[in-house]
């Protein structure tokens, strides 16, 4: 009834489709830690970028306070130079 080839080929079906089925359980897993491990870095990068904006309002603000003092100077000076050549 039932041929060697026949059996063989079964067993070895068999074997396939466990194998095949452990391999979708580990990529399932995989996949589930990958998801986990991508959103920690997102977490990250919106800390960092929370920091890097926290950090560069002040600076900007003291950029155009120093700025606008050197501005002040230089006006300071061109006027005052300005009366200094007509006295």
């Amino acid at each position: 009834m039932i041929d060697t080839v026949q059996v063989v080929l079964l067993i070895v079906i068999i074997l396939l489709t466990a194998l095949l089925i452990a391999v979708g359980i580990q990529v399932f897993f995989i996949l589930k830690e990958f998801r986990k491990t991508v959103k920690k870095a997102n977490r990250i990068l919106e800390n960092t970028e929370a920091i890097t904006t926290s950090v560069s309002e002040p600076m900007t603000f003291l950029s155009s306070v120093l700025f606008s003092t050197k501005a002040i100077g230089i006006v300071k000076k061109i006027l005052g130079g300005k009366k200094g050549k007509d006295e």
